[in-house]
């Protein structure tokens, strides 16, 4: 039986995801969450073989949950579900351990084989997710300079988070925080916020969205 835990911040997805896997004799799932925080606790719990995860999560992002589960004892594979089928991230996820990466545009059985196969410890992309990574070829992202720990920042402040915000989130000084944030500008070659968030929609990292 594959144990599998969901986590993605709609519950609406996560009813469809266990509406989908009900019907399965060979998948079980164990728990679910809307976030990261209150997620890792339960995963380390629950000890899921595979868990289902939405990229885009309020506060720790997907990224740097697969990247914790990774290195953490418990080990489950990751299940990238995400809007995001271009830019750098799928090649990203799958750098950070990953084992499988879908658009939500999959159906039913796309998802279902991604499981089986993440869980046997093989790689699945999905169709989609193929035929974008195929059509960029070895192009690279500006996004590609950035350190986990600048990347995990950047995408915060795209989800309007302040530096102090991000700080007790991460656990981290505010010097610290404003550190990470002057070197990642610096690399982008950007000078505030909003000009990130424009470029990480533009690099396919984050939807495209007005700041005020």
């Amino acid at each position: 039986m594959i144990r599998v835990f969901l986590l993605d911040d709609h519950g609406l997805m996560r009813t469809g995801y266990r509406m989908i896997l009900a019907g399965q004799d060979d998948i079980e799932v164990v728990g679910e969450a809307g976030c990261g925080e209150d997620a890792m606790p339960m995963i380390r719990r629950l000890k899921p073989d595979v868990v289902v995860c939405d990229l885009h999560l309020p506060g720790v992002s997907g990224l740097d949950v697969t990247e914790r589960l990774v290195k953490g004892q418990v080990g489950p594979r990751v299940v990238i579900v995400s809007v995001q089928v271009d830019g750098p991230m799928p090649q990203r996820l799958l750098d950070a351990g990953a084992h499988a990466y879908l658009g939500k545009a999959c159906d039913s059985a796309e998802l279902i084989r991604a499981i089986r196969e993440a869980a046997r410890g093989r790689r699945y992309l999905g169709i989609e997710i193929a035929q974008q990574m195929a059509l960029g070829g070895n192009q690279r992202s500006p996004f590609d300079l950035l350190s986990r720990r600048e990347m995990e920042i950047s995408l915060m402040f795209c989800q309007g988070m302040r530096a102090e915000d991000i700080a007790r989130r991460l656990s981290l000084s505010g010097k610290t925080v404003a550190t990470h944030k002057y070197r990642l500008f610096d690399k982008l070659g950007i000078k505030d916020i909003i000009a990130l968030a424009r470029m990480a929609a533009q690099h396919g990292l984050t939807q495209p969205a007005v700041m005020a």
